[in-house]
């Protein structure tokens, strides 16, 4: 039975993977990986030696329990992690009415679209539509905007400003909205699973026919800022 044992530094112990299981790439890989090794035994017998990656076994087996390891060990970007220094391209902020449209699912991207500090306010025509998918917006300036059909896969969004922005039909899904202003947005036909909005400012925001899973909901409901009526529209108890 061939099986891959893998040290994971952070967490300080080891596990063992029987069986792959599909991977979920979530951000470019960190600094520092683990270190895959693989084995193989016969006929319930100890392994008589540690063998270098895919060696002396199924070479697609191995290949395939790597990459799982590696595509969950990365990690997902949280607002105490450290942010890749601010892109010094002269036209950055312009990338935003270009988009991205690599990986829109997954937030795979060739090269990040930083719009952090950009500054959107009531732009009405060249956002709509358009894939931001991990785009790095802290503290950038949408006020007024229509991003309308927008995918925003995995975007960072801690601390943007969204003051009645148009979010109708757009896909919102694992989005960090942490202290963002949203007051007024309208979330209509908007998908927002996996997204989090801790400390965000919803006052006035539309709920309307959103698309959330049960516990996105739950966590969402928490948010005191929410008005009784975006409350009965998401359905909080």
């Amino acid at each position: 039975m061939a099986t891959l044992s893998i040290p994971l530094s952070q967490n300080g112990f080891s596990r063992r993977f029987f069986s792959a299981k599909r991977p979920q790439i979530i951000y470019p890989f960190p600094h520092s990986l683990p270190r895959i090794t693989c084995s193989a035994t016969r006929n319930g017998a100890e392994p008589r030696e540690n063998l270098p990656p895919c060696k002396h076994i199924s070479t697609v087996a191995c290949g395939l329990l790597a990459v799982w390891t590696l595509a969950n060990t990365s990690p997902v970007i949280a607002a105490s992690q450290r942010l890749p220094p601010l892109s010094t391209e002269p036209n950055r902020c312009e990338r935003a009415f270009v988009g991205n449209t690599i990986g829109q699912a997954n937030g795979v991207y060739d090269k990040p679209i930083d719009l952090r500090f950009c500054d959107y306010t009531n732009e009405k025509n060249q956002l709509k539509g358009k894939s931001l998918a991990a785009a790095l917006m802290s503290e950038a300036k949408f006020d007024g905007a229509d991003l309308s059909e927008v995918v925003m896969s995995k975007a960072y969004a801690v601390g943007a400003s969204f003051k009645g922005v148009d979010f109708s039909n757009a896909v919102l899904d694992r989005v960090n909205f942490e202290k963002a202003n949203l007051q007024g947005a309208l979330f209509k036909n908007t998908v927002l699973s996996g997204s989090t909005f801790d400390n965000a400012q919803l006052q006035d925001a539309v709920f309307e026919d959103t698309i959330i899973g049960y516990i996105d909901l739950q966590k969402l409901c928490v948010n005191p800022t929410i008005s009784p009526e975006g409350r009965a529209e998401l359905g909080c108890r």
